[in-house]
C-alpha cells in the first residue's frame, strides 16, 4: 500500500512510530501496517488546519468551488482504483464498491455547486425600522469521525461541505478501513486543496485522540457517523465546548410492504434496502413487515433472490456478497439468527456460518420472526432479512415507530394517497417510497430521535459547517 502514514499539513508523517495492522476481511491477511496518531499528532494537525483555514476562508466561493469540482473530476477518473481499495479493506463486493466510489465522488461535485449558494438576506425590521442583514460564515475547524462501512463516502460527505463552507478539517477514519481516505489525499493535493486544510489521523486510540481535539478551543464543529452509543459519548465531550454537532447515528429501519404493492418493485426495493453493502448500513431494512395476504409470495420470491446471490471474495467481479468487516460483526449476526430461531423464527435460507478463512455469512431469510427477537430491537448489520406480517395499517405504523431510532423507513404501496399518509406518520428523518435507496448527495440525509442531529448532503449539509450571523443596521 502506497499511503499508510499520517497525513498532516500536506506531508506524510510516521508520527510516534506506533502502527497497527489493517486486515483483509476476505482472507484475514494483513493488508498494510498504518501509522497510529497520538495527541502530539492531533495538535500538529490542528495547528496546520488553523493556518490553512485562514487563507482558504478568505477565498471567494467560486475559487473554493473550482477546487471541489476538480476533486470530483480526478476521483471520477480513478473510480476503479478506489473501488478496489474499498473492497480490499472493507470486503464489499465489486459492484457495491463501485457504487460507493461513484457516490463518494459525487459529493465533491454537489458541494462545488453549493459552495456558491450560501445565500444571505437583507430585510426591513417591521417594528424598529432597522435593516436585518443575515449572512453565513465558516464555523471554524471541524473534527470528522467516520465509520468503516463506507470508507470513501462517509469521508467525502463531510470533507466536501466543510471545504465548501470555508472550514479546515481533521478526519479520523475507522481503524478497520483507513486506507481509502489516506489514498484520497494526493488527489486533493492535485485538485488544489492547500496543505494543512485537510488532515488524516488514523489511530487505535480513537477515544483519547478525538476527546482531546474536541476540547481544543479552535475546534467548532464535530461531525460523526457511527453507533448511537459512541455518538452519545461524543456529544458529552462536545458539550464542554458547546460545539456544533452533526451526528448520523444508528438505525432500525422498518420496511412496510402493503397488500397492494407492486411485487416486482417491492422485491427489488427490499433487496436493495437490505443487501446494499451486505446489510452493513444504518439505512439497511432491519424489520420487514409484509401484509399477511402477500406474505407467502413475498417470502418465496425474496428467498429465491437471496439464495441466488454468490458469496465470495469481493475482488472477483462475479461475486455478489463479500465478507462482513470483522469476526465480531459476523458473530453478532450469527447470534441474532440463533436468537430469532430459538424464539420461533423459521430459516427460509442461509443461517449457518461457513467454515474457512474470511468473515463470511450467507444471505439469510427468516420468516415468522417474533416481536421479542433481538434482531427486531437492534441493528442486525448483516445479510439477514427478518420478516414479520401484519393486517392492520394502524398496527404496523405503531410497530414501525416503536424504536428509539428514527433514521429511515421504507414503504411499498400502489395507493399513493395511502402511502403518503403512512410516510407522514412515520417518525423517521427519511422515507423511501417504492424505493430501496434514499441516499443522494443532493438530499438532506439524517434522522430523528436517537438516530442523530443535523443533516448531511443537500443544502443543509454545508450549513452544518457554517454559523449564521445577523447584523442590525440603519441607513
Amino acid at each position: 500500500m502506497d499511503y499508510t502514514d499520517l497525513y498532516i499539513n500536506g506531508s506524510w508523517s510516521k508520527g510516534n512510530g506506533e502502527r497497527f495492522d489493517v486486515i483483509n476481511p476476505a482472507t484475514e491477511e494483513v493488508l498494510a501496517s498504518v501509522a497510529s496518531a497520538d495527541i502530539a499528532d492531533a495538535d500538529a494537525a490542528l495547528d496546520a488546519a488553523e493556518k490553512a483555514m485562514a487563507e482558504w476562508a478568505a477565498r471567494t466561493p467560486r475559487q473554493r468551488s473550482e477546487v471541489l469540482r476538480k476533486a470530483w473530476e480526478l476521483m471520477t477518473a480513478k473510480l476503479d482504483h478506489f473501488a478496489h481499495l474499498i473492497t480490499l479493506e472493507n470486503g464489499k463486493a465489486r459492484a457495491d464498491a463501485m457504487g460507493e466510489a461513484t457516490y463518494a465522488a459525487e459529493f465533491f461535485r454537489w458541494f462545488a455547486e453549493e459552495a456558491v449558494r450560501a445565500d444571505g438576506l437583507i430585510t426591513h425590521a417591521p417594528a424598529s425600522g432597522a435593516r436585518i442583514m443575515v449572512q453565513h460564515k465558516p464555523a471554524g475547524l471541524a473534527v470528522l469521525v467516520t465509520p468503516w462501512n463506507y470508507p470513501a463516502a462517509m469521508g467525502t460527505r463531510k470533507i466536501a461541505p466543510a471545504l465548501a463552507a470555508g472550514c479546515g478539517v481533521i478526519i479520523k477514519p475507522a481503524s478497520e478501513t483507513p486506507l481509502t481516505m489516506l489514498a484520497l489525499m494526493p488527489l486533493l493535493e492535485e485538485a488544489g486543496v492547500p496543505a494543512g486544510l485537510v488532515n488524516v489521523l488514523p489511530s487505535k486510540r480513537t477515544g483519547a485522540l478525538v476527546d482531546h481535539m474536541l476540547h481544543d478551543p479552535r475546534v467548532r464543529v464535530v461531525s460523526f457517523t457511527g453507533s448511537t452509543g459512541v455518538g452519545r459519548k461524543l456529544l458529552h465531550s462536545a458539550a464542554d465546548q458547546v460545539l456544533k454537532p452533526a451526528m448520523e447515528l444508528g438505525g432500525n429501519a422498518p420496511c412496510i410492504v402493503f397488500d397492494d404493492a407492486d411485487m416486482d418493485t417491492a422485491i427489488e426495493g427490499t433487496m436493495l434496502a437490505k443487501m446494499r453493502n451486505l446489510g452493513e448500513a444504518c439505512t439497511a431494512a432491519n424489520r420487514i413487515y409484509v401484509h399477511e395476504d402477500v406474505a407467502e409470495e413475498f417470502t418465496r420470491r425474496l428467498t429465491e433472490r437471496m439464495e441466488a446471490l454468490k458469496v465470495g471474495d469481493g475482488t472477483d467481479p462475479s461475486v455478489d456478497v463479500g465478507p462482513l468487516v470483522n469476526a465480531d460483526t459476523r458473530d453478532k449476526v450469527a447470534e441474532f439468527v440463533a436468537d430469532a430461531v430459538a424464539k420461533g423464527a423459521k430459516v427460509e435460507c442461509g443461517g449457518n456460518t461457513p467454515n474457512g478463512k474470511g468473515f463470511f455469512y450467507p444471505p439469510t431469510v427468516l420468516s415468522n420472526v417474533p416481536e421479542h427477537a433481538e434482531c427486531v430491537r437492534d441493528e442486525i448489520f448483516g445479510p439477514v432479512a427478518a420478516i414479520q406480517t401484519f393486517t392492520d395499517q394502524e398496527d404496523v405504523i405503531r410497530r414501525a415507530n416503536d424504536t428509539e431510532y428514527g433514521l429511515v423507513a421504507y414503504v411499498f404501496s400502489e395507493d399513493f394517497k395511502r402511502a403518503l399518509q403512512v410516510c407522514e406518520r412515520l417518525d423517521y428523518g427519511m422515507v423511501g417510497l417504492n424505493r430501496g435507496l434514499v441516499s443522494d448527495p443532493a438530499a438532506p440525509f439524517g434522522g430523528t430521535k436517537q438516530s442523530g442531529l443535523g443533516r448531511e448532503g443537500g443544502h443543509e449539509g454545508m450549513l452544518e459547517f457554517m454559523e449564521t450571523q445577523y447584523i442590525s443596521a440603519s441607513w
